[in-house]
């Protein structure tokens, strides 16, 4: 059973950094591509940055290139996001998942920026 924990949010100011975790459990994580997405208030789900399933391949959405860092333990089925110099608008719900996104979400994780 595909079971996905994200943990890390919280609420931050402006400029601060946030690091969030995301463990996977069952067949979703080894042998894929995995990927950090968010979601604010009103607005679509979008994916933030994925990494391929050694680590050796990233890919970051615009709005974060040069602030994030995704890396991945896949002795532990585990994926991190380090998100620098936090914004404002990077308020939402992150949710990890693979890439492309399957029909398994996790409750996510609330990462809230304060100006």
């Amino acid at each position: 059973q595909v079971q996905l924990v994200e943990s890390g949010g919280g609420l931050v100011q402006a400029g601060e950094s946030a690091r969030l975790s995301c463990v996977a459990s069952g067949s979703i994580f080894s042998f894929n591509t995995m990927g950090w997405y968010r979601q604010a208030p009103g607005k679509q789900r979008e994916l933030v940055a994925d990494i391929s399933s050694g680590g050796a391949r990233t890919n970051y959405a615009d709005s974060v290139k040069g602030r994030a860092t995704i890396t991945r333990d896949n002795t532990k089925n585990t994926v991190y996001l380090r998100m620098n110099n936090l914004k404002p608008e990077d308020t939402a719900v992150y949710y990890c998942n693979s890439r492309p996104a399957s029909v398994y979400w996790g409750q996510g994780t609330q990462v809230t920026v304060s100006s």
